[in-house]
């Protein structure tokens, strides 16, 4: 271990590192994580510290990899853990919470914890520009995030992405770069360009330092659930590594003895128009098949993911189960949520809450268990695949008699449709 309490650590061989900008193992080729010297961490931390702390990701910041003089000037993290009754009514949980990072800071998605962290680490190692390639949310966090640090920006995005993150991004002033091309090719891109340029790409070259951004989101159930685990946690998974950060996250409680050792089941939730870790899992297999993408679930659409692997490990070792949900799943259960519990979210919410509804169809989650559903961004930026889904009101004149008369046709065609079964599409 370096004179800090963490460095990079090879996931297969356990090659050490130090701390510096690369993400492979370069005897092994395998991908590299931040380590920690827990015995040290152990004497520093208590449930005490961290609740005397601002609420934001930096009150964990002794299981963070952050330079000995980062100082943050965003207060990113800590989204509210929220009870759903209405919507466990609806779909059969009794005890469902709704992690919603739709309202993290700055830009509304969990990629702001992951961007904060990585560039802390972008300005220790003396970078003057940072980059990614993106499927939407991170070419947001990345362009507002280098804005106020006072970086240059470089974004690469699949020409295909929603218009709302697209302009998302310009509006920081990046320089935004469209690529023909998947974002599995966009990515590809940008390594080749991460060997030629001195530039810090947050999920290339930082990517080890940025992944741990994610464990807040698990620092942050146990911390709302009154410092306890859940029995279910449900994560949509894209490149695969949020949901092994969230299991690392309850592990490193356990470990440092801040929760009860308990067994934790994850679920992961994917479109079925791109779902190479969901297919594997439910093959039994422990391989990645690559997949086209071919989904309104943009942000979710990574046909090659590169924590893939780890994801199935951390999945089926749990307990769990992997599912996946159709483009019409997916606006049902968007609506669904919104109209049951007031959360507006994009599509990867919509695809797990409908990954949830077959869980418990499939009696993988059960009534009376403490389930908790991470909704990882904002339905403002994905308002596109509601187009249609809604008619535009005919406008009527300002009188008191005009208004009573549209009452009394929309209260005669809710009477009409009060017997009706709803309509949420599921499928097998």
């Amino acid at each position: 271990m370096s004179t800090s309490t963490y460095e990079l650590a090879c996931r297969e061989c356990g090659k050490t590192f130090g701390n510096q900008p690369r993400s492979i193992c370069d005897d092994c080729f395998s991908p590299l994580e931040i380590t920690y010297d827990y015995d040290a961490i152990r004497k520093l931390v208590s449930r005490q510290l961290f609740a005397s702390r601002a609420p934001n990701l930096w009150r964990y910041r002794e299981l963070l990899p952050l330079p000995a003089a980062f100082r943050p000037s965003l207060p990113t993290g800590f989204t509210p853990l929220l009870q759903a009754p209405q919507l466990g009514e609806r779909i059969g949980i009794r005890n469902l919470y709704l992690k919603n990072d739709a309202v993290c800071l700055p830009t509304l998605s969990f990629k702001d914890r992951v961007v904060a962290v990585a560039l802390a680490n972008a300005r220790a190692f003396g970078f003057d520009t940072v980059a990614c390639s993106s499927t939407g949310n991170l070419a947001n966090s990345v362009a507002a995030q280098a804005a106020r640090e006072g970086f240059k920006a470089w974004i690469f995005i699949p020409s295909d992405l929603e218009p709302a993150k697209v302009l998302g991004t310009q509006v920081f002033g990046a320089n935004v770069v469209r690529i023909s091309g998947n974002y599995d090719q966009v990515n590809r891109l940008c390594s080749q360009i991460a060997d030629e340029h001195r530039w810090g790409f947050v999920n290339v070259n930082l990517r080890p330092y940025y992944a741990e951004g994610s464990k807040t989101v698990g620092f942050e159930i146990a911390e709302q659930l009154g410092w306890r685990l859940p029995d279910n946690v449900v994560v949509p998974m894209a490149g695969g590594s949020l949901i092994t950060k969230i299991k690392k996250a309850f592990d490193e409680l356990i470990q440092l003895g801040l929760v009860e050792p308990k067994d934790v089941k994850f679920f992961g939730a994917q479109a079925t128009g791109c779902s190479p870790i969901s297919t594997a899992v439910k093959q039994y297999s422990k391989d990645i098949e690559p997949q086209r993408p071919s989904t309104i679930a943009r942000s979710l659409a990574i046909g090659n993911p590169a924590d893939g692997h780890y994801a199935i490990k951390a999945i089926t070792a749990s307990g769990g189960w992997s599912e996946d949900v159709s483009d019409a799943e997916v606006i049902a259960n968007i609506q669904l949520l919104a109209e049951s519990e007031g959360v507006f979210t994009e599509t990867a919410g919509g695809v797990t809450v409908g990954t949830a509804r077959k869980l418990v169809r499939q009696d993988r989650i059960l009534s009376d268990e403490t389930t908790v559903l991470c909704i990882t961004g904002n339905g403002l930026k994905t308002t596109d695949v509601l187009a249609g889904q809604y008619e535009t009101e005919t406008p009527i004149a300002p009188k008191l008699r005009e208004f009573e008369v549209l009452l009394q046709s929309k209260l005669n065609t809710i009477a009409s449709f009060a017997d009706a079964t709803p309509s949420i599409p599921v499928e097998a």
